[in-house]
Protein backbone atom coordinates (compact mmCIF):
# COMPACT_ATOMS: atom_id res chain seq x y z
CA UNK A 1 0.00 0.00 0.00
CA UNK A 2 1.88 2.84 -1.39
CA UNK A 3 1.71 6.68 -1.72
CA UNK A 4 3.82 9.39 -3.33
CA UNK A 5 3.55 11.52 -0.11
CA UNK A 6 2.06 15.15 -1.35
CA UNK A 7 0.93 13.89 -4.64
CA UNK A 8 -2.86 13.43 -4.75
CA UNK A 9 -3.50 10.18 -6.84
CA UNK A 10 -0.61 8.25 -6.32
CA UNK A 11 -1.66 5.66 -3.88
CA UNK A 12 -1.20 2.30 -5.85
CA UNK A 13 -0.62 -1.35 -4.97
CA UNK A 14 3.11 -1.69 -5.31
CA UNK A 15 6.00 -4.82 -5.89
CA UNK A 16 8.08 -4.60 -3.35
CA UNK A 17 11.24 -6.96 -2.92
CA UNK A 18 10.43 -8.68 0.31
CA UNK A 19 12.00 -7.82 3.78
CA UNK A 20 15.31 -10.14 4.54
CA UNK A 21 15.65 -12.40 7.27
CA UNK A 22 15.16 -11.02 10.61
CA UNK A 23 18.24 -10.17 12.48
CA UNK A 24 18.57 -9.95 16.66
CA UNK A 25 15.92 -7.31 17.75
CA UNK A 26 13.69 -7.98 14.90
CA UNK A 27 10.70 -9.89 13.82
CA UNK A 28 9.02 -11.04 10.90
CA UNK A 29 5.53 -10.80 10.43
CA UNK A 30 2.42 -11.01 8.06
CA UNK A 31 -0.27 -8.99 8.57
CA UNK A 32 -3.98 -9.57 9.30
CA UNK A 33 -6.11 -6.80 9.83
CA UNK A 34 -4.90 -2.71 9.47
CA UNK A 35 -6.97 -0.09 10.56
CA UNK A 36 -7.69 3.07 8.73
CA UNK A 37 -7.54 6.81 9.82
CA UNK A 38 -8.07 10.09 8.93
CA UNK A 39 -3.77 10.16 8.71
CA UNK A 40 -4.20 7.98 6.10
CA UNK A 41 -6.64 9.74 4.27
CA UNK A 42 -4.75 13.59 4.41
CA UNK A 43 -2.24 11.16 3.44
CA UNK A 44 -3.49 9.94 0.22
CA UNK A 45 -4.58 13.44 -0.69
CA UNK A 46 -1.30 14.88 -0.52
CA UNK A 47 -1.65 16.87 2.53
CA UNK A 48 0.67 15.26 5.16
CA UNK A 49 3.30 12.17 5.04
CA UNK A 50 6.54 11.72 4.17
CA UNK A 51 8.62 8.98 3.05
CA UNK A 52 11.81 7.37 4.14
CA UNK A 53 15.37 9.71 3.29
CA UNK A 54 16.13 8.50 -0.48
CA UNK A 55 12.90 6.80 -1.40
CA UNK A 56 9.96 8.70 -3.57
CA UNK A 57 7.44 6.25 -2.14
CA UNK A 58 5.82 5.36 1.30
CA UNK A 59 4.56 2.35 2.87
CA UNK A 60 1.19 3.19 3.96
CA UNK A 61 -0.30 1.79 7.34
CA UNK A 62 0.09 2.51 10.95
CA UNK A 63 -2.97 0.47 12.76
CA UNK A 64 -1.16 -3.49 12.52
CA UNK A 65 -2.19 -6.61 13.92
CA UNK A 66 0.00 -9.14 12.76
CA UNK A 67 1.01 -12.42 13.25
CA UNK A 68 4.55 -13.14 13.74
CA UNK A 69 6.28 -15.71 11.39
CA UNK A 70 10.02 -15.81 12.40
CA UNK A 71 11.91 -13.64 15.05
CA UNK A 72 15.90 -12.84 15.22
CA UNK A 73 18.13 -14.56 16.87
CA UNK A 74 17.15 -14.60 20.65
CA UNK A 75 13.71 -13.44 20.04
CA UNK A 76 11.30 -13.76 22.77
CA UNK A 77 8.21 -14.05 20.73
CA UNK A 78 7.36 -17.27 19.20
CA UNK A 79 5.99 -17.93 15.35
CA UNK A 80 2.10 -17.46 15.36
CA UNK A 81 2.32 -15.28 17.97
CA UNK A 82 -0.37 -12.12 17.97
CA UNK A 83 1.08 -8.41 17.98
CA UNK A 84 0.10 -5.16 17.20
CA UNK A 85 3.09 -2.11 16.83
CA UNK A 86 4.21 0.79 17.98
CA UNK A 87 3.80 3.90 15.66
CA UNK A 88 6.76 6.54 16.55
CA UNK A 89 9.94 5.56 17.10
CA UNK A 90 12.50 8.15 18.72
CA UNK A 91 14.88 10.73 17.50
CA UNK A 92 18.10 9.76 16.89
CA UNK A 93 19.55 12.90 18.96
CA UNK A 94 17.62 11.93 21.27
CA UNK A 95 15.96 14.54 23.02
CA UNK A 96 15.29 14.78 26.52
CA UNK A 97 11.72 12.97 26.25
CA UNK A 98 12.66 10.58 23.76
CA UNK A 99 15.78 9.35 25.56
CA UNK A 100 13.32 8.29 28.50
CA UNK A 101 11.16 6.48 26.55
CA UNK A 102 8.13 9.24 26.52
CA UNK A 103 8.89 9.86 22.61
CA UNK A 104 5.33 10.95 22.34
CA UNK A 105 6.23 13.64 23.82
CA UNK A 106 9.49 14.35 21.65
CA UNK A 107 10.39 18.12 21.81
CA UNK A 108 12.65 18.47 18.36
CA UNK A 109 10.61 16.80 16.51
CA UNK A 110 13.07 14.70 14.59
CA UNK A 111 10.78 11.17 15.50
CA UNK A 112 9.68 9.15 12.93
CA UNK A 113 6.70 7.24 12.40
CA UNK A 114 5.90 4.18 10.81
CA UNK A 115 3.34 4.24 7.42
CA UNK A 116 3.02 8.21 8.31
CA UNK A 117 7.01 10.36 8.58
CA UNK A 118 10.15 8.91 7.58
CA UNK A 119 9.58 5.32 7.92
CA UNK A 120 7.62 2.99 6.09
CA UNK A 121 4.40 1.47 7.49
CA UNK A 122 2.69 -1.79 7.89
CA UNK A 123 0.49 -2.30 4.84
CA UNK A 124 2.42 -4.87 3.33
CA UNK A 125 2.20 -8.83 2.82
CA UNK A 126 5.29 -9.24 5.01
CA UNK A 127 7.08 -6.21 7.53
CA UNK A 128 10.35 -6.59 9.22
CA UNK A 129 8.96 -5.11 13.13
CA UNK A 130 11.56 -3.91 15.58
CA UNK A 131 10.99 -6.49 18.55
CA UNK A 132 11.62 -3.58 21.03
CA UNK A 133 8.40 -1.74 19.50
CA UNK A 134 6.31 -5.18 18.98
CA UNK A 135 2.62 -5.51 21.62
CA UNK A 136 1.72 -9.00 22.01
CA UNK A 137 -2.07 -9.49 21.84
CA UNK A 138 -3.29 -12.12 23.77
CA UNK A 139 -5.19 -15.16 22.07
CA UNK A 140 -8.36 -14.32 23.38
CA UNK A 141 -8.64 -10.87 21.95
CA UNK A 142 -7.89 -12.24 18.27
CA UNK A 143 -9.09 -9.76 15.79
CA UNK A 144 -10.16 -7.14 17.92
CA UNK A 145 -6.21 -6.02 18.28
CA UNK A 146 -6.70 -4.50 15.70
CA UNK A 147 -8.02 -1.57 17.93
CA UNK A 148 -4.91 -1.52 19.94
CA UNK A 149 -2.98 1.32 18.01
CA UNK A 150 -6.29 3.98 17.97
CA UNK A 151 -7.00 2.97 21.87
CA UNK A 152 -3.31 3.45 23.02
CA UNK A 153 -4.21 7.40 21.93
CA UNK A 154 -7.00 7.56 24.56
CA UNK A 155 -5.09 4.98 26.90
CA UNK A 156 -2.86 7.77 26.79
CA UNK A 157 -5.41 10.79 27.13
CA UNK A 158 -6.99 9.12 29.86
CA UNK A 159 -3.30 9.04 31.53
CA UNK A 160 -2.70 11.88 31.66
CA UNK A 161 -6.38 13.55 31.96
CA UNK A 162 -5.58 11.72 35.39
CA UNK A 163 -2.22 12.37 36.12
CA UNK A 164 -3.51 16.51 35.90
CA UNK A 165 -6.84 16.26 38.06
CA UNK A 166 -4.05 14.23 40.67
CA UNK A 167 -3.18 18.54 40.87
CA UNK A 168 -6.02 18.93 43.56
CA UNK A 169 -9.15 17.90 44.89
CA UNK A 170 -10.63 17.30 41.38
CA UNK A 171 -14.29 15.81 42.70
CA UNK A 172 -16.98 15.28 39.79
CA UNK A 173 -16.42 12.65 37.78
CA UNK A 174 -18.67 13.83 34.77
CA UNK A 175 -17.66 13.19 31.30
CA UNK A 176 -18.22 14.63 28.30
CA UNK A 177 -16.88 13.22 25.13
CA UNK A 178 -17.24 14.87 21.45
CA UNK A 179 -17.17 12.90 18.59
CA UNK A 180 -18.53 9.53 18.31
CA UNK A 181 -16.14 7.71 15.97
CA UNK A 182 -13.60 5.63 16.70
CA UNK A 183 -11.64 7.89 18.99
CA UNK A 184 -14.46 8.82 20.58
CA UNK A 185 -16.17 5.70 21.29
CA UNK A 186 -12.86 4.35 22.95
CA UNK A 187 -12.61 7.49 24.97
CA UNK A 188 -16.53 7.06 26.33
CA UNK A 189 -15.22 2.98 26.89
CA UNK A 190 -12.30 3.68 28.94
CA UNK A 191 -13.67 7.09 30.52
CA UNK A 192 -16.79 4.66 31.31
CA UNK A 193 -13.94 1.60 32.65
CA UNK A 194 -12.20 4.27 34.71
CA UNK A 195 -16.00 5.24 36.96
CA UNK A 196 -16.55 8.31 34.79
CA UNK A 197 -20.17 9.55 34.10
CA UNK A 198 -20.28 9.31 30.39
CA UNK A 199 -21.96 11.59 27.92
CA UNK A 200 -21.04 11.63 24.31
CA UNK A 201 -21.82 14.25 21.68
CA UNK A 202 -22.45 13.34 17.85
CA UNK A 203 -24.38 14.17 14.74
CA UNK A 204 -26.20 10.88 14.53
CA UNK A 205 -29.54 10.46 15.75
CA UNK A 206 -30.11 6.93 15.17
CA UNK A 207 -28.42 4.16 14.35
CA UNK A 208 -25.21 2.00 15.36
CA UNK A 209 -23.61 5.21 17.27
CA UNK A 210 -26.34 6.13 19.82
CA UNK A 211 -26.60 2.29 20.94
CA UNK A 212 -23.13 1.43 21.28
CA UNK A 213 -22.99 4.50 23.92
CA UNK A 214 -25.96 2.85 25.42
CA UNK A 215 -24.39 0.05 25.95
CA UNK A 216 -21.47 1.45 27.52
CA UNK A 217 -24.28 2.71 30.15
CA UNK A 218 -23.19 6.26 28.52
CA UNK A 219 -26.14 8.84 27.64
CA UNK A 220 -26.09 9.87 23.84
CA UNK A 221 -26.49 13.97 22.65
CA UNK A 222 -27.25 14.89 19.89
CA UNK A 223 -27.88 18.70 20.29
CA UNK A 224 -25.16 21.78 19.50
CA UNK A 225 -22.25 21.75 21.71
CA UNK A 226 -22.95 25.01 23.62
CA UNK A 227 -26.22 23.95 25.24
CA UNK A 228 -24.83 20.86 26.30
CA UNK A 229 -22.02 22.21 27.63
CA UNK A 230 -24.32 24.49 30.18
CA UNK A 231 -26.12 21.70 30.81
CA UNK A 232 -23.63 19.42 31.80
CA UNK A 233 -20.66 21.25 33.39
CA UNK A 234 -18.45 18.58 32.32
CA UNK A 235 -15.70 17.61 34.89
CA UNK A 236 -13.71 16.12 31.92
CA UNK A 237 -13.63 16.75 28.11
CA UNK A 238 -12.04 14.44 25.55
CA UNK A 239 -13.10 16.62 22.49
CA UNK A 240 -12.14 14.01 19.70
CA UNK A 241 -13.09 15.75 16.51
CA UNK A 242 -11.15 18.46 15.79
CA UNK A 243 -14.21 20.40 14.40
CA UNK A 244 -13.34 24.04 15.35
CA UNK A 245 -16.91 24.98 16.86
CA UNK A 246 -16.64 21.56 19.20
CA UNK A 247 -13.08 22.54 20.77
CA UNK A 248 -14.77 26.02 21.00
CA UNK A 249 -17.23 24.68 23.12
CA UNK A 250 -15.57 22.15 24.66
CA UNK A 251 -13.32 24.76 26.67
CA UNK A 252 -15.86 26.73 28.14
CA UNK A 253 -19.36 26.22 30.42
CA UNK A 254 -17.43 23.25 32.30
CA UNK A 255 -17.03 22.55 36.14
CA UNK A 256 -14.89 25.09 38.57
CA UNK A 257 -11.09 22.58 37.89
CA UNK A 258 -12.03 20.99 34.61
CA UNK A 259 -9.46 19.33 32.47
CA UNK A 260 -10.03 19.32 28.63
CA UNK A 261 -8.11 17.29 26.37
CA UNK A 262 -7.69 17.66 22.94
CA UNK A 263 -7.27 15.01 20.98
CA UNK A 264 -8.93 15.70 17.07
CA UNK A 265 -6.79 17.33 14.25
CA UNK A 266 -9.40 19.74 11.97
CA UNK A 267 -9.33 22.26 9.21
CA UNK A 268 -8.16 25.46 10.53
CA UNK A 269 -10.90 27.73 10.66
CA UNK A 270 -11.74 31.10 11.58
CA UNK A 271 -14.13 31.81 14.42
CA UNK A 272 -16.03 34.28 16.59
CA UNK A 273 -14.53 33.78 19.88
CA UNK A 274 -14.43 36.03 23.43
CA UNK A 275 -11.10 35.32 24.05
CA UNK A 276 -11.42 37.15 27.28
CA UNK A 277 -13.80 35.50 29.12
CA UNK A 278 -12.50 32.23 27.63
CA UNK A 279 -9.19 33.25 29.53
CA UNK A 280 -11.05 34.61 32.68
CA UNK A 281 -12.92 31.43 33.03
CA UNK A 282 -9.60 28.59 32.50
CA UNK A 283 -8.03 31.36 35.24
CA UNK A 284 -10.62 32.03 37.88
CA UNK A 285 -11.74 28.26 37.50
CA UNK A 286 -8.28 26.28 37.69
CA UNK A 287 -9.03 24.51 34.48
CA UNK A 288 -6.98 22.85 32.16
CA UNK A 289 -6.30 22.89 28.66
CA UNK A 290 -4.36 20.26 26.96
CA UNK A 291 -3.04 18.67 23.72
CA UNK A 292 -2.80 14.87 23.07
CA UNK A 293 -1.43 13.08 20.45
CA UNK A 294 0.51 9.65 19.95
CA UNK A 295 1.68 6.96 22.49
CA UNK A 296 4.14 5.33 23.72
CA UNK A 297 4.80 1.33 24.77
CA UNK A 298 3.11 2.01 27.97
CA UNK A 299 -0.21 3.13 26.35
CA UNK A 300 0.16 0.64 24.26
CA UNK A 301 0.02 -2.13 26.80
CA UNK A 302 -2.93 -0.30 28.71
CA UNK A 303 -4.65 0.14 25.54
CA UNK A 304 -4.50 -3.78 25.19
CA UNK A 305 -5.93 -4.16 28.89
CA UNK A 306 -8.41 -2.11 28.18
CA UNK A 307 -9.80 -3.82 25.28
CA UNK A 308 -9.60 -7.14 26.96
CA UNK A 309 -11.78 -5.91 29.85
CA UNK A 310 -14.30 -4.57 27.01
CA UNK A 311 -17.16 -6.63 26.00
CA UNK A 312 -15.73 -8.45 22.72
CA UNK A 313 -18.84 -7.98 21.47
CA UNK A 314 -19.05 -4.33 21.73
CA UNK A 315 -16.14 -4.07 20.06
CA UNK A 316 -16.75 -6.12 17.31
CA UNK A 317 -19.41 -3.83 16.25
CA UNK A 318 -16.88 -0.80 15.75
CA UNK A 319 -15.46 -2.92 12.24
CA UNK A 320 -17.87 -1.51 10.75
CA UNK A 321 -16.12 -2.59 6.72
CA UNK A 322 -13.25 -4.96 5.68
CA UNK A 323 -11.56 -4.58 2.30
CA UNK A 324 -9.33 -6.79 0.84
CA UNK A 325 -5.92 -6.23 0.31
CA UNK A 326 -6.12 -5.70 -3.45
CA UNK A 327 -8.82 -2.96 -3.17
CA UNK A 328 -7.03 -1.35 -0.01
CA UNK A 329 -8.13 2.91 -0.92
CA UNK A 330 -11.63 1.35 -0.77
CA UNK A 331 -10.51 1.33 3.27
CA UNK A 332 -10.51 5.22 2.40
CA UNK A 333 -13.78 6.19 1.77
CA UNK A 334 -15.33 7.61 4.11
CA UNK A 335 -18.80 6.30 4.50
CA UNK A 336 -21.63 8.31 6.25
CA UNK A 337 -22.14 4.56 8.51
CA UNK A 338 -18.77 3.38 9.16
CA UNK A 339 -16.76 3.52 12.04
CA UNK A 340 -13.78 1.59 12.11
CA UNK A 341 -13.03 0.18 8.49
CA UNK A 342 -9.51 -2.10 8.25
CA UNK A 343 -7.74 -3.64 5.39
CA UNK A 344 -8.42 -7.52 5.31
CA UNK A 345 -5.17 -9.36 4.05
CA UNK A 346 -6.74 -12.44 4.03
CA UNK A 347 -9.93 -11.68 2.24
Amino acid sequence: MTVIPGRQGSAELSELPDPSAPTRGELLVEPLLLGVCGTDREILAGDHGEAPEGAERLVLGHELLARVRAGGEGSSFEPGELVAAVVRRPDPVPCACCARGEWDMCRNGLYTERGIKGRDGYGAELVLLEEDFAVPIPGELGELGVLTEPASVLAKAWDQIERIRGRACSGGDRALVTGAGPIGLLAALIGAQRGHEVHVLDLATEGLKPELVAELGAEYHAGDIDSLSKELQADVVVECTGVAELVAGAMTDTAPGAVVCLTGVGPSRALRTDVGALNNEVVLENDVIFGSVNANLRHFEHAVEALRSADAAWLGRLITRRVPLEHWTDALDNGGEDIKVVVDFGQ
